[in-house]
C-alpha cells in the first residue's frame, strides 16, 4: 500500500511538473510563425500609417506598453474598458486624460483578426506596435518575444500603486523598477523613451516653478505654456531638441538641466545614475543597445502563457 501511494505521489508530481511547464511556457520570437506568419508585417503596416498621420503616436503606444507591463505584467489589461465587475486601469491616476492610442491598437487588432482569427493576443500586438513605433521615429529595432495571452480582468488600484510618477525621486524610481525585476541601469535606459512624446503641464508644473536643479532659461520657456495654475492639459515636448526623433538627445538635455519632469532630472542630479546619463549622452550606440535589451526584459514581466488568460477578439473587452 505504501509503495502504491508512493507511485501515485510520484505520478502527481510529474503531472504537476508538466502542467507547470505548460502554464509557464517561455515567450518566443517565432510563436506565431506557423499560426499567423504575416503578423509582423500586418502590425508594421498599420503602425506606419498611424505614425505617418501623427508622429506623437509612436510615443503614445510605447507608453501604453510600459503602463501595461508595470501593472500585473504585460497582459493587455490596460486596454480593457471598465465593466460591471471591475474598474480598469484607463482612469487610474497615472493614466486618466493621458494614455492614448487605443484606437490604433483597435485598428491593428482588426487587421490581425482578418489575417488570423482569434490567434494573436492584444498583449503581443501592443508589444510589437511599441517596437515598430520606435523604429518609425529612427530608433533601434529589437526582436520581440511573443506568446503572451490576454488578461480577463484589470485593476485600477494596481495601476495607482505600481506606476512610477513624474514627481518620483531617484530612490523611488530605482525601487519601482526593482520591484518589476529591472535594474537601475534598465530604468535609466528605459527612461530614454522620453526622447519622444509630450507631457501635460500638470505633470511638470512643480519642476519648472519650484525645483532648483533646472536651467533657468528652460524653466522660463516652459512656463510660457504652463501657468502656475490652470492649463493642466497644455503640452510640452519631453525632449526639447528632437521631440519626434528617437535618439540620445534626452540625456543631453539632462546634462544641461533641461529635463522636463522632476523624475527625469533625478537621473542626473548628483546621484548614482549621473555617469550612465553622461555615457548615454555621448554614446548613442550604448544607449540603443541598453534600451533594446531593457525593452525585452520589460516585455518579460509576468506574461500570461499556456492556459492562463485568453486571446481577446476585442481588445477592449473579455471574450
Amino acid at each position: 500500500m505504501a509503495a502504491l501511494l508512493g507511485e501515485i505521489t510520484l505520478l502527481l508530481g510529474v503531472l504537476a511538473l508538466f502542467s507547470g511547464a505548460a502554464v509557464d511556457a517561455q515567450l518566443s520570437p517565432t510563436f506565431y510563425s506557423s499560426s499567423c506568419p504575416n503578423l509582423q508585417s500586418v502590425v508594421r503596416s498599420a503602425m506606419t500609417q498611424a505614425v505617418n498621420r501623427e508622429r506623437r503616436m509612436a510615443a503614445s503606444i510605447l507608453r501604453l506598453f510600459f503602463h501595461d507591463c508595470f501593472v500585473n505584467g504585460c497582459d493587455g489589461s490596460i486596454l480593457l474598458d471598465d465593466t460591471s465587475t471591475f474598474t480598469g486601469e484607463k482612469n487610474a491616476g497615472p493614466n486618466v486624460n493621458s494614455v492614448r492610442g487605443f484606437e490604433v491598437i483597435d485598428t491593428i487588432k482588426a487587421n490581425v483578426e482578418s489575417a488570423c482569427r482569434a490567434t494573436v493576443s492584444c498583449a503581443d500586438i501592443l508589444a510589437l506596435a511599441a517596437r515598430d513605433g520606435v523604429v518609425q521615429l529612427g530608433g533601434p529595432t529589437w526582436t520581440v518575444q511573443l506568446g503572451r495571452r490576454d488578461a480577463r480582468t484589470a485593476s485600477q488600484s494596481a495601476a495607482n500603486s505600481n506606476l512610477p510618477g513624474p514627481g518620483f525621486s531617484l530612490a523611488q524610481l530605482v525601487a519601482a523598477f526593482s520591484a518589476k525585476g529591472l535594474s537601475a541601469r534598465d530604468m535609466t535606459a528605459l527612461s530614454g523613451a522620453h526622447t519622444i512624446g509630450q507631457a501635460r503641464c500638470a505633470t511638470f508644473r512643480s519642476h519648472i516653478y519650484t525645483d532648483s536643479n533646472i536651467n533657468s532659461s528652460f524653466a522660463a520657456l516652459r512656463r510660457r505654456n504652463c501657468p502656475s495654475s490652470g492649463g493642466d492639459s497644455n503640452l510640452a515636448p519631453l525632449d526639447l531638441q528632437t521631440p519626434v526623433g528617437f535618439d540620445n538627445r534626452y540625456y543631453q538635455n539632462l546634462v544641461a538641466q533641461q529635463g522636463l519632469l522632476h523624475s527625469d532630472q533625478e537621473l542626473f542630479n548628483g546621484g548614482s545614475q549621473d555617469a550612465l546619463v553622461r555615457l548615454y549622452s555621448t554614446n548613442p550606440a550604448t544607449f540603443n543597445s541598453d534600451f533594446t535589451a531593457a525593452m525585452v526584459r520589460m516585455g518579460n514581466i509576468s506574461p500570461l502563457t499556456g492556459s492562463r488568460g485568453e486571446i481577446r477578439v476585442n481588445c477592449r473587452r473579455v471574450n
